[in-house]
């Protein structure tokens, strides 16, 4: 049986696991990112490779990393939570394992995965968007991921919906990610309950009073329980998601989109009007097919699995 193993490096926590060729986890383990120094975070890759290879025999390592990574999958040029600036992390990492490395954008290591093994399965055209505190994606057309020229396609959190919109991460103003993200939900719900807290008012007894106090688990929570701020709160994020994925079916024409992340945990609250406002935006509507919109089905593990995947295709 070959065994790879798959390291999805986020900006708090390092997942890795051992994967074989039916996309099975077979071992997995979670560490601390050492995010503000690029030499522990090699390091602490380093250690659950050696632990998770013991007795074992591994052939190769797939590292999904949050950045932008160049064209050669070896180099991390940019990463805004980690402190990775024109980081040689393939080069790092296989002298201190002593295997193949491959390492690639953990979006498209997470749309790979999906593709492979998950809720993509047998689509050759698709768009995986992650939602969680901000949007990353990753795209596979007739079968094989695309990176773009340069290894940086896919930022699909960072197109600019709103000109001279909300303050972006990346330095840019209106990007996607502002208002159709785990934050955008929680940025929502907060403006909702200052200016109107008697019709927040379950929501902000939830939190305990504050609106600042409002995070992402009090919103799902107040929305469940029948709270119309936080019902509107996600409408909101339903309505600019939809409406995004609308605009990447004119460019790309997928033949389904797969939504993943953490916001996709509460998806009974918002993936019907999601749909509807994808097809209500959506350019020729009426005279092309439908693409498709799946809930992802590997969860939080697609990263690593796509990752390990890569890794053994390489």
């Amino acid at each position: 049986m070959a065994l790879t193993i798959g390291i999805d490096i986020g900006g708090t926590k390092v997942a890795a696991g051992v994967v074989d060729e039916q996309g099975q986890i077979v071992e997995q383990l979670l560490r601390p990112t050492p995010a503000e120094n690029p030499e522990k975070v090699a390091e602490t890759i380093a250690e659950v490779v050696g632990e998770l290879s013991r007795g074992r025999q591994i052939e190769a390592v797939g590292l999904g990393a949050a950045g932008f990574v160049d064209e050669t999958r070896s180099v991390v040029r940019f990463a805004p939570n980690l402190a990775w600036r024109e980081e040689p992390l393939q080069k790092k990492v296989a002298e201190l394992v002593g295997l193949p490395v491959v390492v690639e954008n953990d979006g498209n290591a997470t749309a790979w995965g999906e593709a492979r093994f998950g809720a993509g399965r047998n689509e050759s055209h698709l768009v995986c968007v992650t939602v969680g505190t901000g949007i990353g994606g990753g795209m596979v057309f007739d079968g094989a991921l695309y990176r773009g020229r340069w290894g940086m396609g896919a930022e699909l959190g960072h197109m600019q919906v709103v000109p001279e919109g909300r303050p972006c991460g990346c330095g840019n103003l209106g990007c996607w990610e502002q208002y159709a993200s785990g934050n955008a939900l929680v940025a929502e719900a907060r403006l909702i309950a200052e200016a109107d807290p008697e019709r927040a008012a379950g929501l902000l007894e939830i939190a305990g009073g504050s609106p600042g106090d409002i995070e992402g688990t009090e919103v799902t929570e107040a929305a469940r329980a029948g709270d119309p701020a936080a019902l509107a709160a996600f409408s909101s994020m339903a309505e600019w998601l939809g409406q995004g994925l609308s605009d990447l079916a004119a460019v790309f024409d997928p033949g389904c989109f797969v939504l993943g992340g953490g916001v996709s945990r509460a998806a009974d609250l918002w993936i019907d009007q999601v749909r509807e406002a994808f097809a209500r935006h959506l350019t020729g509507r009426g005279h092309r097919p439908l693409a498709d919109i799946r809930l992802a089905e590997l969860g939080a593990s697609a990263g690593l699995v796509g990752a390990a995947d890569l890794a053994r295709n390489r």
